[in-house]
């Protein structure tokens, strides 16, 4: 087998390196050859995706979070047709690994088990369009509370998936809302609004069960919607989204659509796969089965 090993050794708070010789004892088999690429700047894990020869490759394999896998997705399909690619992995090194739980992969040593026995599964992929530019996302997409979460976290990361609490802590302090207007295939509403997630797969921030009902090969994905709330309400739901109850609260709203528009006043920040990229007026599709994955 024919290996592409992208690695970010930004992840995880700059721990991955310590997981490169288990991956090279597993992988560096007689029978395989690894190709290995080091992201070394902001953006090269993008390039180094887009100037791959996929042709060459059994398997394009990640190691990093899900920021990570999301700048080398959109390096290989700025490229490349889905149909040429070969099959996928992600061997989970960075801080919250939240779509590889729903390829029931929490570890490194799950990952590198699936990519020795080859077994995959396909995958739904989604996208939105930044006015002619199109960016896909495997976990989720989040605007309002979720991407203030983000943003703030991103500076508590030596924590791991603790700094994306603490990004919800903080940001709880300083609630805010905005007007969102937004349509669900044909369904058309305008509302208040804390928070949007569309949502392909269940997690969010580590262990965080935003969507429970998600599923990756069903051609749908799902969105929570998060009407305005007290900061008390907020902090006294919070617990709940580790269970997935929290999608019974009266202010959450679940719906399963293959196509969103939204636009808010004022114009909010994107978070896609925990990454922030974009705003706010967006179109969001589903593109169902469209890679696959080793799991």
């Amino acid at each position: 087998m024919k290996f592409a090993l992208i690695f970010n050794p930004y992840s995880g708070g700059k721990k991955s390196h310590q997981f490169l010789p288990l991956v090279h004892k597993r992988l560096n088999q007689p029978q395989n050859t690894i190709d290995l690429f080091t992201s070394e700047y902001h953006g090269h894990l993008q390039q180094i995706a887009a100037a791959l020869n996929v042709e060459k490759y059994d398997a394009i394999l990640t190691m990093g979070g899900d920021g990570t896998h999301f700048h080398v997705l959109n390096g290989l399909l700025s490229k490349n047709k889905a149909h040429t690619l070969p099959l996928l992995g992600i061997i989970p090194a960075g801080t919250g690994n939240s779509f590889v739980k729903d390829l029931d992969i929490f570890t490194v040593q799950d990952s590198l088990d699936a990519i020795c026995k080859m077994h995959y599964k396909w995958v739904d992929v989604c996208s939105y369009t930044q006015g002619e530019n199109r960016v896909y996302f495997v976990n989720n997409l989040g605007l309002g509370f979720v991407t203030d979460a983000v943003r703030k976290a991103m500076f508590f990361k030596r924590f791991k998936q603790a700094g994306y609490l603490i990004g919800v802590v903080l940001n709880t302090i300083g609630l805010t809302f905005h007007t969102m207007e937004l349509t669900v295939d044909d369904q058309h509403m305008c509302e208040q609004n804390c928070l949007l997630a569309v949502c392909n797969s269940r997690y969010i921030g580590g262990n965080m069960l935003i969507a429970p009902d998600a599923r990756l090969d069903d051609g749908l994905f799902d969105i929570v919607i998060l009407s305005p709330l007290s900061r008390f309400q907020l902090l006294k739901a919070l617990p709940l989204i580790f269970s997935g109850e929290h999608i019974h609260h009266p202010a959450v709203r679940t719906l399963r659509a293959r196509h969103i528009e939204f636009k808010t006043r004022p114009e909010k920040q994107l978070s896609p796969d925990g990454e922030l990229s974009g705003t706010t007026p967006a179109s969001v599709s589903i593109h169902p089965k469209l890679l696959r994955y080793l799991c």
